[in-house]
């Protein structure tokens, strides 16, 4: 018997939750597992991965109502829970998930999960006085609504429980699975990748790629650079990805003068061969609270990148062949950029290594996959 499981998201768009579902999805496709997924899209608005999503076999509903509109966007999602008949309510907004249980009171689920993606616990508004007031009592109904917790890593899945110890077989962490097909027999030519972009032949590319925006601290990347280059007059910075801090980057590389040595590439679908031809991944995100899971450090990882990640960035899960310093932001550019001077005196990490280790780890496709069906059963 197949499962009908319903994941609510925010939409099937850029961010991390709905590409790695969909991930999975394309993954349980090529492996001819079958498993019946709909999506059903909190913000009610077309995401760019509607149409895959749809052509994969899986149901896309956009919410006929703002979420913002809480008491009417409950009913309209109680009707649907109600009409679909799903096995499985598999919940992906950390804290916020407590809106969809409490729509989902009464009717017959067989399992309910809350999916924890993000340790920073923030809430749909701006009032910090609404932030503390709701938070306790969010978690609460989170905790005792829902059939089990599951936290992207130790850190993520900790951090929501608050200090609580974990509950056998009900508090889990469940890695996201990781696909390094396009990281394998990757041809890359370095030298046409810097001329595409005008950018010298011998140029030291510094990468940041992911979304633009504070919560990543893209802009401190432009303070590194500038330091790099005193010491290293051919390094560049390379930002692949796009978000509300776009402006801002490009206003500091004008203040410090080094706007001739950035380029922003916007999201790129051959990310990958963007990684393989770089020589520094940087992540300066802040220090607290920490990332949940940074895909793209896994990424770096698969694509031999040294890497130069702040204390906001968790072991968990980075793979044990990784290269990289991990410096505190209060230490300053100056101290990222000797950081990131001194990695790249050494050698480049192994990607063959990298994906041996990938293939052991809980991030292994298969393996990943394997274990979301078993999140789905019941008991």
């Amino acid at each position: 018997m197949t499962l009908k499981v319903l994941h609510i998201v925010e939409n099937l768009d850029r961010g991390a939750v709905e590409n790695w579902l969909v991930r999975m999805l394309r993954h349980a496709r090529r492996r001819g597992v079958e498993i019946e997924w709909t999506f059903y899209c909190a913000l009610g608005r077309r995401g760019v991965l509607d149409d895959e999503a749809r052509a994969l076999g899986a149901r896309v509903i956009h919410s006929p109502v703002p979420v913002d509109q809480k008491i009417n966007f409950a009913r309209a999602l109680r009707k649907e829970l109600r009409h679909g008949a799903y096995d499985v309510m598999h919940c992906h907004h950390d804290l916020v998930s407590s809106l969809y249980l409490l729509a989902a009171t009464g009717i017959s689920i067989l399992k309910r999960i809350v999916h924890v993606h993000n340790a920073d616990e923030s809430l749909p508004t701006s009032s910090r006085l609404k932030q503390s007031l709701y938070r306790e009592p969010m978690r609460r109904v989170c905790l005792t609504a829902s059939d089990c917790i599951v936290g992207i890593s130790n850190h993520t899945l900790d951090t929501f429980l608050a200090g609580r110890p974990r509950r056998p077989g009900r508090d889990l962490v469940h890695y996201y699975g990781v696909d390094a097909t396009p990281f394998e027999s990757i041809g890359v030519d370095r030298v046409d990748f810097r001329q595409n972009l005008k950018l010298p032949a011998d140029a030291i590319i510094m990468l940041f790629a992911g979304r633009l925006v504070p919560e990543k601290n893209s802009v401190y990347a432009v303070d590194v650079l500038a330091r790099l280059k005193r010491m290293l007059p051919q390094a560049v910075a390379v930002f692949a990805g796009a978000g509300s801090q776009e402006q801002a980057v490009l206003r500091r590389t004008q203040e410090l003068g080094v706007e001739c040595s950035v380029r922003l590439v916007g999201w790129r679908n051959d990310l990958p061969k963007v990684m393989v031809c770089s020589d520094l991944f940087i992540l300066p995100h802040p220090d607290q609270p920490m990332e949940g899971f940074g895909l793209a450090v896994v990424e770096a990882a698969l694509a031999g990148l040294r890497m130069l990640l702040s204390r906001g960035i968790p072991d968990d899960p980075l793979l044990p062949t990784a290269i990289y310093r991990r410096v505190p932001l209060a230490a300053g550019a100056l101290a990222w950029a000797e950081a990131a001077s001194e990695l790249l005196a050494g050698p480049a990490a192994s990607r063959n290594d990298a994906l041996d280790a990938l293939k052991a780890s809980p991030m292994n496709m298969d393996r990943a996959l394997k274990d979301l069906q078993t999140l789905h059963l019941h008991g």
